[in-house]
């Protein structure tokens, strides 16, 4: 009963202090599971990619992946809870605030002082995730490298869907690194 609550906390405090979406949340994720010694650095890798390719917000699934490989459907259930309950909370009274205060300078400058923060957390999942796909065993790994500069092209210049980018990568993935 202890994993659960302790799921349910994580999650939580994820949900509470997690601003700018899933990506930016991954530091806190990875931070909350590590301390905990749910989940090694691999393991979050692959949640983190599971949690990008299936549908729906990537706290969510996340979470919800992160739950079930530690403790089963209700791990996922309680680690869900946790980080769906705050923001639930959390955006019926900001939408409250920002409706009364939509044109005070304190409330627009909150949210420029929030955009370049959200960018910082966003990078730091960048390092946490390019640590555990790009370094093995302190050997640079050029293939995942070469694959994820492909991928930026292919969606930043090409213009290509990031679905069909994904299925591409994935089975270059299982020809190439399988």
């Amino acid at each position: 009963m202890i994993i659960y609550l302790q799921l349910f906390l994580i999650f939580f405090r994820i949900g509470i202090f997690g601003f700018g979406g899933g990506m930016a949340m991954l530091p806190l994720m990875y931070q909350g599971i590590s301390f905990f010694g749910l989940m090694t650095k691999e393991e979050f890798a692959d949640l983190v990619a599971i949690s990008q390719v299936t549908p729906g917000p990537i706290a969510v699934n996340a979470a919800t992946f992160a739950g079930f490989s530690v403790s089963g459907i209700a791990g996922a259930f309680f680690a869900t809870l946790g980080v769906a309950i705050p923001a639930f909370i959390l955006v019926n009274i900001v939408f409250e605030f920002v409706k009364r205060f939509r044109e005070s300078i304190l409330v627009k400058g909150i949210f420029k002082g929030v955009r370049p923060a959200t960018v910082a957390m966003i990078a730091v999942a960048a390092v946490i995730m390019g640590e555990s796909t790009f370094v093995q065993t302190n050997t640079m790994q050029w293939i995942p490298i070469a694959m994820c500069a492909i991928s930026v092209f292919m969606v930043g210049k090409l213009k290509l869907s990031p679905i069909l980018v994904f299925a591409i990568m994935g089975g270059i993935g299982v020809v190439v690194c399988g």
